[in-house]
């Protein structure tokens, strides 16, 4: 993957993290917070997907590989979900001491 591919996929899955930051209520880490979210949704997302047997249902291609927006973003609501439910337990847990 050249430079002119990595940064148009880049761009795809900080707008699909972005989204399902959005979705899920838990926003941490700005614009590179999102690009993780929307790379591990898209990842998450896929492997999801085909263990269900479902089809890709919107992908972009760029270069020689397609980037998966719908599980990207599922996925990413997903993750964040777990994340926000993993701190904001851990957060009125150390509330609880103070």
């Amino acid at each position: 993957m050249t430079l002119v591919e990595l940064l148009p996929y880049l761009v795809v899955a900080g707008f699909c993290g972005g989204i399902a930051q959005s979705v899920a209520g838990f926003e941490r880490g700005g614009c590179l917070g999102a690009i993780f979210t929307g790379l591990i949704g898209a990842v998450l997302g896929t492997w999801l997907a085909r263990q269900l047997g479902l089809d890709e249902m919107l992908s972009l291609r760029i270069g020689n590989r397609d980037f998966p927006v719908i599980w990207s973003v599922l996925g990413a609501s997903m993750f964040v979900g777990i994340l926000a439910a993993l701190t904001s337990q851990r957060r009125r847990h150390v509330r609880d001491r103070s």
